[in-house]
């Protein structure tokens, strides 16, 4: 028998400074059997990144052809797609031309050095990409504040993002390790 995915409900308050983006979002997160509670808390920090009334959040890892979290124009187009962990170069390139810009949040220690050194000259060709990094320990404050239903609130200013909930806070420190569009994700 199959296992069923977990939902998570969360309303997010982002104050996106850099951008210019205040906006509540009520989301509903749906988490696969084989997915982490930190994959599923970085989507959601993905989705807070770049917030946008049309963003959406793919299938999740059970779809090897849907991005993690995506947007995308009246006609159908991709404008955004964004994608988690340490995925295979080909899979950044088919990616790469499907969307006008592509955001990786990468994850895995010291992991994403020795993934990024092996992979840098293919992936440094994707004009569109931009890649960052969230540290473990940071990975590992923003599984805590997971919950069933979630009260979360998401401030950015000039590159610090501060997440939390009415309890606590986590400073999550964005490593950019490549840099496509500067106003995808405001850095300075």
């Amino acid at each position: 028998m199959a296992l069923k995915a977990t939902i998570f409900k969360a309303s997010l308050a982002v104050a996106d400074m850099s951008r210019h983006h205040y906006q509540d979002y009520n989301l509903t997160l749906a988490q696969h059997p084989s997915e982490t509670t930190e994959r599923m808390m970085l989507r959601l920090l993905a989705f807070a990144l770049c917030a946008h009334e049309d963003l959406t959040f793919g299938k999740g890892i059970s779809d090897d052809d849907e991005a993690a979290v995506y947007r995308q124009n009246l006609t159908g187009d991709y404008q955004l797609w964004i994608e988690l962990g340490l995925p295979e170069e080909k899979r950044l390139r088919r990616a790469s031309h499907k969307t006008e810009q592509l955001l990786l949040v990468a994850y895995g220690g010291t992991a994403v050095d020795k993934w990024y050194s092996s992979e840098q000259k293919a992936l440094s060709q994707l004009k569109n990409l931009t890649i960052v990094a969230v540290s473990p320990g940071d990975t590992a404050e923003l599984a805590k504040l997971c919950d069933r239903t979630m009260q979360l609130q998401c401030t950015i200013n000039e590159g610090q993002v501060w997440f939390g909930n009415a309890a606590q806070s986590v400073q999550v420190q964005l490593q950019f390790i490549q840099q496509s569009n500067p106003a995808l994700l405001a850095s300075e």
